[in-house]
């Protein structure tokens, strides 16, 4: 793990914890952010590079503790078809794995890193899979897990409890990792950020010689599917407003 720092801190109106449920530490560190009193740390500067090194990290965890597919698998050997000459992208360098698992997700975070659940392959064809991730990779892109990220770390008790212990961050614990992981993978952006990342997915898509309307029939799917059942689409805006927003970009390509 890498050693980060902060720049000086200053104090600033507590606004809320957003503590993840589950923490075996969090009241450790709760107790320790009391005592400074009624606000909480905000780092005056927290830089792109440490967020991605902290996404790292957090990845790193969640490899370690998810089944990732082996290079051997139909899986792998299917989203590495799906994301031949995708790895350096529009700017980006992207990390790609399969976590072998039921559950209906993908998603990305700020250093690059992109996963897909076997069970989202499982109910799309490779159009709309690398759709889908298109739109996770847009998250990063226009740096709205970047700046999702940075919210959570500058405002959690937790985080900013070893903060003010001596203005410094060293190696994040497992528990803090842990959080931030768990933070990506159920994001819950603005819907501007979603429709945004729609409208990225539909744009990449062309721009890869790809169909756009592929992001147009990934919701389809998943609607017709799982329905409510997929996170993908449960922390979205209404999929009627997305459809027609989609097809909006569509028509302007």
């Amino acid at each position: 793990m890498l050693r980060k720092h902060l720049l000086p801190l200053v104090a600033a109106p507590i606004l809320s914890l957003g503590l993840v449920s589950g923490c075996a530490n969090s009241g450790a560190y709760t107790d320790s952010a009391l005592t400074l009193g009624a606000g909480v740390l905000q780092a005056t500067t927290l830089s792109e590079d440490q967020v991605k090194s902290v996404s790292q990290q957090a990845a790193d965890k969640m490899d370690k503790e998810n089944k990732v597919a082996p290079s051997s698998s139909k899986y792998a050997k299917r989203l590495e078809a799906i994301t031949r000459n995708l790895k350096n992208t529009d700017g980006l360098t992207l990390n790609y794995k399969v976590y072998l698992s039921d559950q209906i997700n993908a998603f990305a975070m700020a250093d690059g890193t992109v996963r897909v659940y076997s069970g989202l392959m499982d109910v799309m064809p490779d159009d709309q899979v690398l759709a889908v991730m298109q739109h996770e990779i847009g998250h990063v892109k226009l740096k709205h897990s970047y700046k999702q990220m940075r919210e959570k770390m500058l405002t959690d008790a937790a985080f900013q409890a070893v903060v003010s212990a001596g203005g410094t961050v060293g190696e994040l614990t497992q528990s803090q990792l842990g959080q931030i992981a768990y933070a990506a993978v159920n994001a819950r952006f603005s819907q501007a950020d979603e429709l945004e990342a729609d409208a990225y997915a539909v744009k990449s898509l062309k721009r890869l010689g790809k169909d756009p309307y592929a992001m147009k029939r990934s919701i389809e799917t998943l609607q017709k599917k799982v329905g409510g059942e997929s996170s993908f689409l449960s922390s979205h805006p209404s999929n009627e407003k997305r459809l027609e927003k989609i097809q909006e970009e569509i028509n302007r390509l």
